[in-house]
């Protein structure tokens, strides 16, 4: 095992999940859904506690492995959760029940999500996580800065792309487009970034301004 993934074995290891949460990991991975790692889990309830979160939206629900994360330091936040699978979302919604999260704290919309953001309310998130069709990365992180709040942020998962980010010989249209993004966001002034290693990659965007 290289060096590179026993550190990321050991930020896995070193989270300590909920029941509830492992519930859902558990649900997840039988019904072939790829939930976040712990350690992602992890950054995102830091995240959604630091910046002191009311308002959160996410694209891809699963079962409600993020939902549940990024729900567990933020109390009284409210979750919009955008999912194309009504079955995935029965599953969450009975997760977040289980784990005590009020029904009026959570609003899940079936459908996709390119078709559903340009409905939502231009700068009223405190945090918007994508982890949805990665080919429509780009046109979901605009959406995502349209409704971050100033001194909102949007995080991306998958932003590494199973190593394929970092290798420029790697040109298949994700890998493309992930990269595009990045460097476009690193020339914006409008926005702050960075690139956490943990998982597959996680993109923090945070939008400036007031």
């Amino acid at each position: 095992m290289s060096e590179h993934d026993l550190n990321w074995k050991y930020a896995d290891d070193a989270v300590v999940e909920s029941d509830a949460i492992v519930r859902a990991r558990q649900q997840s991975l039988e019904l072939g859904i790829d939930p976040v790692s712990p350690a992602v889990g992890a950054q995102l309830a830091l995240l959604a506690a630091a910046s002191r979160a009311e308002s959160i939206i996410e694209l891809g629900t699963g079962v409600g492995v993020s939902g549940l994360w990024m729900l567990r330091h933020a109390r009284g936040a409210m979750l919009t959760s955008i999912d194309t699978e009504t079955e995935y979302q029965q599953h969450a919604r009975q997760h977040f029940a289980d784990a005590g999260v009020q029904a009026a704290r959570i609003r899940l919309i079936t459908g996709r999500a390119g078709e559903v953001l340009p409905r939502m309310n231009e700068s009223s998130y405190d945090l918007v996580f994508v982890d949805a069709d990665t080919a429509s990365v780009i046109e979901y992180v605009e959406h995502g800065l349209r409704l971050a709040r100033p001194g909102g942020s949007v995080v991306v998962a998958h932003a590494l792309w199973r190593g394929r980010v970092a290798d420029p010989a790697k040109r298949d249209e994700t890998a493309t487009a992930f990269r595009s993004l990045i460097s476009e966001l690193e020339a914006s002034p409008a926005v702050a970034t960075a690139i956490s290693p943990v998982g597959d990659g996680l993109l923090q965007i945070v939008r400036l301004g007031s």
